[in-house]
């Protein structure tokens, strides 16, 4: 049985090391989502992409802008 696809934000970065910073970043945070392989959906430099609940869409944004994580793009997709 295929597992049901829910709405997720999608945040797309421009090397792997905005991506790894994402991830140190939002640990430090308790940022919600974790790192996936980009989805094909998306082009972006990067083949890491950072994946949350549609929910923490404010907290993703927090933690992007509080610690200045340079990305190219978010975006809303069902994973």
């Amino acid at each position: 049985m295929a597992r049901k696809k829910t709405k997720r934000i999608v945040v797309a970065f421009g090397g792997t090391a905005q991506a790894l910073f994402m991830e140190q970043c939002a640990l430090k945070e308790k940022t919600e989502g974790r790192l996936i392989p980009l989805p094909g959906e998306i082009s972006a430099e990067c083949g890491l992409a950072w994946s949350a609940p549609a929910e923490a869409e404010e907290e993703v944004k927090k933690t992007i802008k509080q610690h200045q994580i340079q990305i190219e793009g978010i975006y809303f997709l069902f994973l």
